[in-house]
């Protein structure tokens, strides 16, 4: 992330980042919907949230919404869709469910030796 804003990892901690539990998470500020990550962009295009690092996001991002809180049930799926809302929830061609679970192992394997 820090690369595809050209600047040095360092740098980039210091200003989108901080430290919870011994670990390393983005910043947060409010939005219209609640708080937005650091990163994401409305001002750019309105009525369009662009995140400044798309590419490069971290696996929660690339993994969202398939979390496993909102797949447990039709409910929770539902309700993640109404708080988001993310535009591609319920478009598209459906995704089985073993593509889901592959597709969330492969991104936490990567996540885990991921750089900033």
């Amino acid at each position: 992330m820090a690369a595809a804003l050209g600047m040095a990892v360092p740098d980039f901690l210091r200003t989108f980042a901080r430290t919870i539990h011994r670990r390393w998470s983005l910043l947060e500020r409010p939005g219209p919907r609640g708080m937005d990550c650091i990163l994401l962009d409305r001002e750019t295009q309105p009525g369009k949230a662009l995140c400044r690092v798309y590419r490069d996001r971290p696996a929660q991002c690339r993994t969202w919404p398939f979390w496993q809180r909102n797949l447990v049930s039709r409910d929770a799926w539902d309700r993640a869709k109404a708080s988001a809302p993310c535009p591609g929830m319920g478009q598209g061609t459906l995704i089985p469910p073993e593509a889901i679970t592959r597709s969330l192992h492969d991104e936490r394997r990567s996540e885990e030796t991921a750089a900033w």
